[in-house]
């Protein structure tokens, strides 16, 4: 399976060269000749080919990002050229049913090749402003249980805090938080790129710990699957030295206004020997609100037939990079985003960071900010205590 894997990723990685030799083909006709159209053929595969190497090798930290960066450069040569053919067959097709030329063939391909590069420079602006301008999504969510008073949640999944993405996506999220006036933030999954390295090198802990302090109820998170890449115990010692509070398995009661509520947190399932969800919710009073952390969204369809109000995941960045976001959401029950599903509510959080490259096309860096609503405690309590089957 694992070879079948590697073999798919490099035949679309030849595939992609294929297509991104041909884009830059037609971008530079004008001053190609025979000899330097088979150059440019050349490159393209020398490049795609000696990145693959010293990516397989493992001979450089982070090899990956610059085989990932070279994908993304031919992804947007690919997706240039389809806009470009587009437009020149919207063209031809007015040119060719009202017999209007509003240019001349030499001058309608000279302006087509000087718009390429504006969209081939605008894709690059465009996803480099949606992986580091986060936006804030606005959720109000009622629950069947008793709640005092609205309980006001930020929720960040995905910072994968590292070389790319350090104390001034922290100083953001702050920022953000207090100017929403979260009462709690919560964390689930994929809080560290893989290590701590970067974390520790940029004093990275300060800022967290500074986070950490300003909510008034806390900031609980539990571990991601890259967050269990063989650096599990430093990550959780760095975290909880910040002051989040980890869940991993784990349940906590939080007293908020005069009421329960019970966070629990899962590890990914990237550790086989976690406990189930069922097992979890034994430990919980569930005639109380309930809220999950678990990083990813792959059991919300069991999930939904328990007694759980709120479920937050990340892990799908929502694909990060178009079109992958379609594939992301056709093979989850939900992919991204909000849904009211049997007895809970879902959110999936396209992530606050990023993996691998700071590029995101057909997807956006963001919080959620989720406020929860309960029922009045008299009314509440007439309701049958709830139970839970294994």
């Amino acid at each position: 399976m694992r070879y079948a894997f590697f073999i798919i990723i490099i035949a679309l990685l030849e595939l992609f060269s294929f297509g991104a030799a041909l884009s830059l083909q037609w971008w530079l006709q004008p001053l190609l000749t025979s000899s330097t159209t088979i150059a440019v053929w050349v490159l393209i595969f020398f490049i795609t080919n000696a990145l693959l190497g010293v990516t397989f090798s493992k001979r450089f930290d982070n090899s990956y990002r610059w085989m990932s960066g070279w994908l993304l450069v031919m992804h947007f040569m690919l997706l240039t050229t389809l806009i470009m053919s587009l437009l020149y067959g919207s063209y031809e097709f007015i040119r060719t049913f009202t017999d209007v030329a509003i240019f001349n063939a030499t001058l309608a391909n000279a302006l087509l090749r000087i718009l390429a590069l504006v969209v081939f420079v605008g894709l690059f602006i465009h996803s480099l402003y949606s992986a580091y301008i986060p936006v804030v999504r606005q959720l109000s969510i009622t629950i069947d249980k008793p709640l005092a008073s609205s309980l006001r949640i930020a929720m960040a999944s995905d910072l994968h805090l590292g070389q790319l993405f350090g104390n001034k996506a922290i100083d953001k999220l702050h920022q953000l938080i207090h100017n929403n006036k979260a009462d709690i933030l919560l964390m689930p999954g994929d809080i560290m790129d893989d290590n701590i390295k970067a974390y520790t090198a940029h004093n990275m802990a300060a800022k967290l710990t500074e986070l950490c302090s300003s909510l008034p109820y806390g900031v609980y998170a539990t571990l991601g699957n890259h967050d269990l890449y063989g650096h599990e115990q430093p990550i959780s010692k760095a975290l909880q030295e910040a002051g989040v509070q980890l869940l991993n398995d784990e349940v906590l009661k939080l007293e908020y206004a005069g009421e329960s509520v019970w966070l629990i947190g899962r590890f990914d399932n990237h550790k086989r020997e976690r406990v189930a969800t069922t097992d979890l919710l034994q430990q919980v009073d569930a005639s109380k609100p309930v809220i999950l952390l678990d990083h990813r969204p792959s059991d919300i369809e069991e999930h939904s037939k328990l007694p759980i109000d709120l479920q937050v995941s990340g892990h799908t960045h929502d694909g990060q990079i178009f079109p992958a976001n379609f594939i992301v959401r056709a093979i989850n029950r939900l992919g991204y985003g909000y849904k009211a599903i049997g007895r809970g509510h879902f959110v999936v959080s396209s992530g606050y960071g990023f993996w691998g490259i700071p590029f995101r096309l057909g997807s956006r860096s963001e919080i959620w900010l989720i406020e929860m609503t309960g029922q009045p405690v008299e009314q509440a309590s007439t309701k049958r205590p709830i139970t839970i089957q294994s």
